[in-house]
């Protein structure tokens, strides 16, 4: 039996197809391609107010990634930050005068912050907190929150300590009442098995930090490890190990150029990384997203972590050439 299909009978079915879909696309490709929509949301002034101490290199990092992406949305940013928390909420109600269409805030000390927000809410403006405040971001209102977890970086720390074999650790706070910072600490306390005490420091003065650290480890030569809280205090405890002829070894959370190049050569153990650079992109991006399609990340109900994670001597490498672009 012929089973070659009779041309006729190929060009019809064909034609039948053509007509099916060009009935299922209501218009054809040019109907096609124009389905969806697009966000939009031009001209944005957006306040980016921090608790930055001055001289912190954490916190190039973190405008470094609000530059970006406020540069590819062509948003105005304006940055301001003030270590004092009262001094940051009038910033907070500067920005608020000023008619800005997005806010975003660090919580290190929210219960100064909680008014200023709240005015900010009153009028219309959408805030996102970054960087510290993820257990009382959503207490105060505040749509988006981009962080780490502190409580669970602090475990991991203190589980990293107990693996190195130490005995004796050191946590360095450089802003007492910070509740980031506060957390770390307690949290690697809790985790450590050995023993911790907390030291505090004025982080404001990298000479008061040194001579507070070296000290402390002469009075104390059983510490055998010292905990700092940012990468410039990390080089402090460097040079305060080395003036005080302690044989404590350094580990620290948060990076900068220097904590990398200290890694590959051996002389700090590991950082534990919360990406500031990806928290001040995404903070900007959660504003504009928030005003170009009312979206809210983490469904406005969770936080979206950008850490923690380990940099140490088996994975340094990767992270070296970003760190010397100033974006980790």
């Amino acid at each position: 039996m012929n089973r070659t299909p009779k041309i006729p009978a190929l060009v019809a079915a064909a034609s039948a197809l053509a007509l099916a879909a060009t009935a299922c696309s209501s218009g054809g490709g040019a109907q096609q391609e124009d389905r969806g929509g697009h966000a939009e949301a031009a001209g944005l002034t957006i306040a980016m107010i921090t608790h930055e101490v001055p001289g912190d290199t954490f916190w190039d990092r973190i405008r470094a990634g609000a530059e970006d992406s406020a540069a590819k949305h062509g948003i105005t940013l304006d940055y301001n930050s003030d270590p004092n928390a009262s001094e940051q909420a009038t910033l907070v109600r500067t920005a608020i005068d000023k008619g800005v269409d997005g806010i975003a805030v660090t919580l290190a000390k929210p219960d100064e912050l909680q008014g200023a927000v709240q005015e900010a809410q009153d009028a219309g403006i959408p805030v996102v907190a970054f960087n510290s405040g993820i257990e009382q971001w959503q207490d105060m209102g505040v749509t988006e929150y981009f962080g780490t977890d502190e409580s669970l970086a602090g475990e991991a720390f203190g589980e990293r300590l107990d693996e190195a074999g130490a005995q004796r650790a050191l946590c360095v706070i450089q802003e007492q009442g910070h509740v980031a910072l506060e957390t770390r600490c307690s949290s690697l306390e809790e985790a450590f098995d050995g023993e911790t005490e907390t030291l505090y420091v004025d982080g404001s003065s990298m000479p008061d930090v040194k001579s507070s650290l070296t000290s402390k480890l002469q009075s104390d030569e059983d510490i055998d490890h010292v905990a700092t809280l940012g990468g410039p205090y990390a080089m402090a405890a460097l040079d305060a190990v080395s003036d005080a002829g302690s044989d404590a070894r350094v580990a620290t959370f948060d990076l900068n150029e220097e904590v990398v190049a200290s890694i590959e050569d051996g002389t700090v153990e590991w950082a534990v990384d919360q990406q500031p650079y990806l928290q001040g992109y995404m903070s900007l991006e959660g504003l504009w997203l928030y005003n170009a399609n009312g979206n809210a990340m983490g469904g406005g109900t969770e936080p979206v972590l950008t850490g923690p994670s380990f940099v140490d001597s088996g994975n340094v490498d990767r992270v070296a050439e970003y760190a010397q672009k100033g974006t980790r």
